[in-house]
């Protein structure tokens, strides 16, 4: 592999910015110093740029195997990279379910193949594979996914002795959507009985409402403490669920943690009147209120990581009537220049983002060698411009959907270069996919 020198770059890592050098070499963060003088194949003079850990994701739906047609691990995991995303962790819900160890080593073997970024995916819970969930190794899979609420096929667990069986044995992290399905089924029918098949989607929290989201996440929580379970609750949408999560120990205490995602931080109901079925998603984006709340739980760190739930679908799918248009949002490529806003309007500091991006979910899943800038680490980096304003147009989005919410918004800040285990994958616009991402491995 080349060696590649990155030079005077305002490095952001565990809680400080300080200006320092950085030499890459064999995939791996060889030093980190001033003055660097050693000779590299590739120098990048990193002059007004500031140097970040890799962002992890925690949470996306690359659709591959049987869901092509909206994304694969090959377009998405370029979108990836090109925002700043180094390593992803991918759900089971593709077709056929990740039920099995068979079809989710298929999807390993899959992104070996096509990923420029680093990847691992979550064995699937269904009612009836708990001897395949529990056959499942730590140290090569992040976690365990249950969906505690609606879903689609074989997915949605509500079988209570399985629910049971999974939080006592699991040997990993167990990860939730939680919403509750027969509340979410109950106020469907009213809807539908005022509406028929014409419900406004601005109704799509109203739905999916906050008793829901809570009623499910109280009893994964209440599950977790009764068996000691290392439980992680994904995409927090709601004011109420955050008194369900500490913020008195460190993280690497929690056994009960929270994500909240970019999009519950950045949209709210208002918003449903410009952009309609584009920001449509489960959980449901709502009310001012709750995003207020959700950004003041992530300072006060009763929220722990921030990801994405980057979920494609294909523009004509999301076209349809409320009932029909699918829930989901292409995210990926731009989550890190939504935080970086955030951190332009003074919401956010530079170092709690890197913490609730890159250090936090290393630390959460036990990520091996990755979400820091260390030497010995494994070079996951990314250079980013702050004072370079971005334009999103069709032509700079890479998801294979084609489409993205933020079509015609300017971000005041551009990724400059991703640097992916050392490989330097994107480079101002450009790919460089002769070497693809590693399979994450977890020190548990």
């Amino acid at each position: 592999m080349k060696s590649i020198l990155i030079k005077n770059a305002q490095l952001v890592n565990e809680g400080s910015i300080t200006t320092a050098d950085v030499m890459v070499k064999d995939g791996r963060i060889a030093q980190i110093g001033q003055s660097i003088a050693a000779e590299a194949d590739e120098t990048i003079d990193a002059t007004g740029l500031h140097l970040l850990p890799g962002v992890i994701d925690d949470q996306v739906h690359f659709r591959e195997p049987g869901l092509t047609h909206k994304a694969n691990i090959e377009t998405e995991a370029r979108a990836a990279v090109a925002g700043g995303t180094t390593s992803f962790m991918e759900m089971p819900n593709t077709v056929p379910n990740a039920l099995t160890q068979e079809l989710l080593e298929d999807k390993y073997n899959i992104a070996a193949e096509t990923s420029l970024a680093n990847y691992s995916f979550y064995m699937g819970a269904s009612n009836d594979n708990l001897a395949e969930v529990l056959i499942t190794n730590p140290n090569t899979v992040c976690g365990i996914k249950i969906f505690m609420g609606s879903s689609t096929g074989n997915m949605l667990v509500d079988n209570e002795q399985t629910l049971e069986e999974i939080f006592e044995k699991a040997k990993l992290p167990i990860a939730v959507h939680c919403e509750d399905e027969q509340i979410i089924r109950d106020n469907m029918a009213l809807y539908e009985e005022k509406y028929g098949e014409d419900i406004p989607v601005k109704c799509h929290p109203e739905i999916r409402n906050e008793a829901a989201c809570f009623k499910s996440s109280y009893l994964a929580v209440k599950l977790a403490e009764k068996h000691n379970t290392r439980l992680h609750i994904l995409h927090i949408s709601t004011e109420e669920e955050l008194k369900l999560f500490r913020n008195d120990i460190p993280l690497e205490q929690k056994r009960i943690t929270a994500e909240i995602c970019v999009h519950h931080l950045w949209f709210d109901k208002e918003d449903y009147d410009k952009y309609g079925s584009q920001i449509k998603c489960n959980p449901a984006i709502k009310e001012h209120r709750h995003k207020e709340a959700l950004l003041k739980g992530l300072l006060e760190d009763k929220l722990d990581v921030i990801a994405t739930d980057h979920a494609p679908h294909t523009w004509e799918e999301k076209q349809g009537k409320y009932k029909k248009a699918p829930s989901g949002v292409p995210l990926v490529q731009h989550s890190l220049q939504m935080m970086l806003e955030f951190v332009k309007q003074g919401k956010l500091t530079l170092e709690k983002m890197v913490e609730k991006m890159s250090h936090a979910p290393a630390i959460l899943f036990n990520v091996r060698e990755r979400g820091y800038i260390r030497e010995g680490y494994w070079a996951d980096l990314v250079l980013v411009d702050l004072n370079k304003p971005y334009t999103v147009t069709k032509e700079n989005t890479y998801f294979k959907c084609g489409w993205s919410p933020f079509e015609g918004q300017t971000f005041n800040s551009t990724i400059a270069h991703t640097i992916v285990s050392g490989h330097l994958a994107f480079t101002n616009g450009t790919f460089d996919e002769s070497k693809k991402g590693e399979r994450l491995l977890f020190d548990r």
